[in-house]
């Protein structure tokens, strides 16, 4: 049944890429006027909710959230989340009003046309090269003088679909604690399962987002960076491990095992 379906998912994908390719460029000019000044980020943000609301819509989607503690407008945040798939972005736009300053890998500056604005709208972070790393703390901090907030999957390379949940880099706690910004958890609990890194896996359905109460810092050290790591870990994995929906997957609940015994 799965083969009768493939030519189907393969022509689902396209149209991914033919909504993100014209609707980029429908929205190009406006983009690069509100990029042109750092005071414009507000009203960018605001279009950027409005563009994932349709790219997540218009491919079958629709959003479920579940908030545990509100967010303040007034404050800065880091927002971390587990990186399952292509639309891991698009979900977290659409997740907050907060506008939020994504530090993302330099490798997707270089994916045709999308990254050229990538470049304008990310910080983009090398993460092989140390002195890149540091750079990006110079920018940020700049940035949060401005009200933003800061985004960072803390898995660093996207896991294959067997893993759970990969190790988290310390590079989010390090901002965390530093800025002394509380960290807010979100848990995405289908992107993997309905829009798979594997072109010929996925279909429609409810993204359910559920954002867990903040983490917060005060008090803390950067010597605490590791058992701030590994607290945001449990939380999300926990998170993931109760969920009978994700863990349908026989292959992810194997796997689990596995790596318990």
């Amino acid at each position: 049944m799965k083969y009768i379906l493939f030519p189907f998912r393969l022509i689902w994908r396209v149209w991914f890429y033919l909504l993100m390719i014209v609707s980029v460029l429908v929205i190009a000019p406006f983009v690069l006027v509100l990029l042109s000044e750092e005071k414009y980020y507000s009203s960018f943000w605001k279009l950027m909710r409005a563009w994932s609301f349709f790219l997540i819509y218009a491919m079958g989607f629709r959003l479920e959230f579940e908030r545990q503690e509100k967010l303040n407008p007034e404050k800065s945040y880091i927002f971390i989340a587990n990186h399952t798939s292509l639309l891991d972005p698009w979900i977290m736009i659409a997740s907050s009003k907060n506008p939020i300053l994504f530090v993302g890998k330099k490798e997707l500056s270089k994916v045709p046309l999308f990254g050229f604005f990538y470049k304008k709208a990310v910080i983009m972070v090398d993460r092989s090269d140390p002195n890149s790393r540091r750079k990006v703390y110079a920018r940020i901090k700049k940035r949060l003088d401005s009200g933003l907030s800061i985004a960072i999957y803390p898995e660093g390379l996207v896991p294959t679909e067997e893993v759970v949940l990969a190790p988290f880099m310390n590079g989010a706690f390090n901002l965390a604690i530093q800025y002394e910004m509380p960290i807010v958890p979100q848990v995405y609990f289908d992107a993997k399962r309905l829009f798979s890194w594997d072109i010929f896996k996925g279909h429609p359905g409810v993204f359910r987002v559920k954002q867990l109460p903040f983490i917060q810092v005060e008090g803390l050290v950067i010597k605490d960076r590791k058992v701030l790591n590994q607290q945001a870990f449990d939380l999300l994995e926990n998170e993931l491990l109760n969920d009978k929906k994700y863990m349908k997957d026989t292959n992810l609940a194997n796997n689990e095992r596995k790596i318990k015994s």
